[in-house]
């Protein structure tokens, strides 16, 4: 897998930050979600990778990229910091501007760095998400139901890291672990054994409740990201079931676009195809 991109490791003088990246033309970046690894991007960044070099980092406390120590108010993990390592991984291999695609977590990094560096990102894209003050300060009895690992996984430490910790082989991919490669999977599974990782994955998930939430809310109805934004999403989800998607993007941005696709959560890995259709049509433009 990825047989056709170089593996590199980036010291931002923050973190370490592993990736891969290859292909030519303009410089494309691309952020996996919880609890995977760049790897997610193996069916779509080959394609893509034919007319932009693609850029596909492990985030801090993810994959094998490094799991700094925490802090109590968990800035630490914030998207704020996050951002900051994909600006210093994109100027250390020579790119100023570029455009950046997120799923999961990794899209709420994206439209952080969209808002923190806007002379930075020249094209978002927002893979199954709305912005994460606008999912808190909208939670609803449905939400908090069918998310709930976004509060268990806040909880102090280290009640969510010791009940993970007893059997994270059964608590992550829950699901129907068929849509994943079987390569793919391998490699998610391994790296939620790495020593720290339970515990930066909540840290992320505490950062979510706390100060993601404070710097969204602080940023609503003040400051826009000011590139163009793509937003995809589950069909198969709740996001259109409880929101109207594009009119929430729409009060972070003047210029979305973007509709459903017919999968699950996992639409780079469930609908490749379609997926790279909305992406490199949106990126080439």
């Amino acid at each position: 897998m990825l047989e056709n991109f170089q593996m590199r490791t980036i010291d931002t003088g923050e973190v370490k930050i592993r990736l891969h990246y290859g292909g030519e033309g303009p410089p494309l970046l691309l952020l996996h979600g919880h609890p995977q690894t760049h790897m997610m991007w193996h069916r779509i960044a080959p394609l893509l990778a034919e007319e932009f070099t693609v850029v596909m980092p492990d985030l801090r406390g993810y994959g094998d990229s490094s799991k700094p120590e925490t802090t109590s108010d968990h800035a630490t993990y914030s998207k704020r910091a996050m951002a900051r390592d994909q600006i210093a991984v994109m100027k250390a291999l020579g790119f100023e501007q570029f455009a950046v695609a997120g799923h999961d977590r990794g899209a709420r990094c994206a439209y952080r760095l969209a808002l923190d560096f806007p002379e930075a990102v020249t094209r978002l894209a927002v893979l199954d998400i709305i912005p994460t003050g606008e999912a808190f300060r909208r939670t609803s009895k449905d939400f908090a139901t069918k998310f709930w690992g976004w509060f268990f996984m806040a909880q102090p430490y280290d009640l969510p890291e010791r009940m993970i910790g007893e059997n994270p082989d059964n608590f992550y991919f829950r699901g129907d672990r068929s849509i994943f490669h079987p390569e793919a999977l391998a490699e998610y599974l391994r790296c939620i054994h790495q020593p720290g990782t339970i515990h930066a994955m909540c840290e992320d998930y505490r950062a979510g409740a706390s100060i993601d939430y404070e710097l969204d809310e602080a940023d609503r109805g003040v400051k826009k990201i000011s590139c163009p934004v793509l937003a995809l999403w589950s069909a198969q989800g709740e996001l259109p079931e409880w929101y109207d998607v594009l009119s929430i993007w729409r009060d972070w941005t003047d210029d979305v676009e973007g509709r459903g696709i017919e999968c699950g959560h996992f639409l780079a890995e469930e609908a490749p195809d379609e997926t790279y259709e909305e992406m490199h049509r949106f990126f080439s433009k």
